[in-house]
C-alpha cells in the first residue's frame, strides 16, 4: 500500500518558543519577581500563581532556562503591548539599504539618460544603492563600447553623491555597474531618520498623524514604463532583422 503525503498541520507553524503564563507553567517551583521588581525568592508555582491572581495580575515565565525558571508577576496584556512596541521601534531605527535597478539600452537617447540619472540621484539621496543595467538586443552586443560610454557618463553625473561599488562588467547579454551612496549621504539619511522618529513620537503624544513618508515607487514605475517602450522598440527591430 502506497504511503500518502503527511497531512499539513497549520499549528506546526505556530509552534516554537512561546511565553508560558499562569497555568501553562508546569514546573513545581519558580523563582518569583513581584510587580515592583523585588525578588520574592523560590516559591511553589501554585503559591506564586495565587499571589498574582490576588493582585489581578498574571504569572509570566521570563527566563525558562534558569534553575528554577524565573517568573514575574505582571499584567501580561500590557507586557505583550510593550514588547510589540519595542520590536516596532527597533525595526524603525534599522537602516535598510535597498538595491534599486535602473535599466537602459545602448540606443537610449540623452534625454532619457538624464531622466534616469535624476531618478538614480533620488535613490542615492534616500540611502539606496543603484544598479545600472544596459541590456543588449541582437547585434547590439557587438558594440559594448556604447554601453561603457553610457555608464561612464552616468558615473560622472553622480560622482558627487555616490561611489562605484562594482565596476562595469558583462552579465550574460547586459553590462552592469553598481554604485553606492557616499558615507556623508548615509550619515544624512540616518540623521533624517532620527528626526523623523522624534517627530513621530511627538505627534503620537499630541494625538496627531504624520503624513506618509515619500516613496520611490513612482520612480520605479516610471523606469518600468521606459523599459516597456524599449521592449516595443525591440519587437520592431526584431521584425526588421527578419525582413
Amino acid at each position: 500500500m502506497a504511503m500518502g503525503r503527511p497531512r499539513f498541520d497549520p499549528r506546526q507553524q505556530q509552534r516554537g518558543f512561546q511565553i508560558r503564563v499562569n497555568h501553562r507553567i508546569r514546573v513545581p517551583e519558580v523563582r518569583v519577581i513581584d510587580a515592583n521588581g523585588e525578588m520574592l525568592g523560590v516559591l511553589q508555582t501554585h503559591e506564586a500563581l495565587k499571589r498574582a491572581q490576588d493582585l489581578g495580575l498574571d504569572l509570566v515565565e521570563v527566563n525558562p532556562k534558569a534553575e528554577p525558571p524565573v517568573c514575574k508577576i505582571l499584567d501580561f496584556g500590557k507586557y505583550k503591548y510593550e514588547e510589540k512596541k519595542k520590536t516596532a521601534e527597533a525595526k524603525r531605527k534599522q537602516t535598510v539599504v535597498d538595491v534599486k535597478e535602473v535599466k537602459l539600452r545602448p540606443k537610449t537617447d540623452d534625454h532619457d539618460i538624464d531622466v534616469k540619472i535624476r531618478a538614480a540621484r533620488r535613490f542615492i539621496e534616500a540611502g539606496h544603492k543603484v544598479k545600472f543595467t544596459v541590456r543588449f538586443r541582437g547585434r547590439e552586443i557587438t558594440h559594448p563600447e556604447k554601453a561603457q560610454e553610457q555608464l561612464n557618463t552616468i558615473i560622472q553625473a553622480v560622482e558627487d553623491v555616490a561611489n562605484v561599488e562594482t565596476r562595469a562588467m558583462m552579465e550574460a547579454r547586459a553590462m552592469t555597474v553598481m554604485i553606492a551612496p557616499k558615507p556623508a549621504i548615509m550619515q544624512r539619511v540616518a540623521q533624517l531618520k532620527v528626526q523623523r522618529e522624534k517627530e513621530r513620537q511627538q505627534a503620537e503624544r499630541e494625538g496627531r498623524q504624520l503624513p506618509p513618508e515619500s516613496s520611490v515607487s513612482a520612480l520605479e514605475d516610471e523606469d518600468d514604463d521606459d523599459d516597456d517602450d524599449d521592449d516595443d522598440d525591440d519587437d520592431d527591430e526584431g521584425e526588421g532583422d527578419k525582413a
